[in-house]
């Protein structure tokens, strides 16, 4: 998942604070990304979960050629 970019969407796994939801990605870092809940209980809440919370990749954001 190095390749994630702005506007991507990656699903952050459940934990014991806050249940499985989307993520909007904003800035990569080594340890974290950057961005926005979109979905749940933390919708609109800003957020660096750090990499090994990303379960998966929901959906790319539209690249321009």
């Amino acid at each position: 998942m190095d390749d994630l970019k702005q506007g991507d969407v990656v699903v952050i796994r459940a934990a014991h604070d806050w249940p499985e939801h989307l993520f909007e990605v904003d800035e990569t870092f080594d340890d974290c990304v950057s961005g926005y809940s979109i979905t749940g209980p933390l919708a609109g809440v800003y957020g660096e979960p750090g990499w090994e919370l990303i379960d998966r990749v929901a959906y790319r954001a539209v690249r321009s050629a």
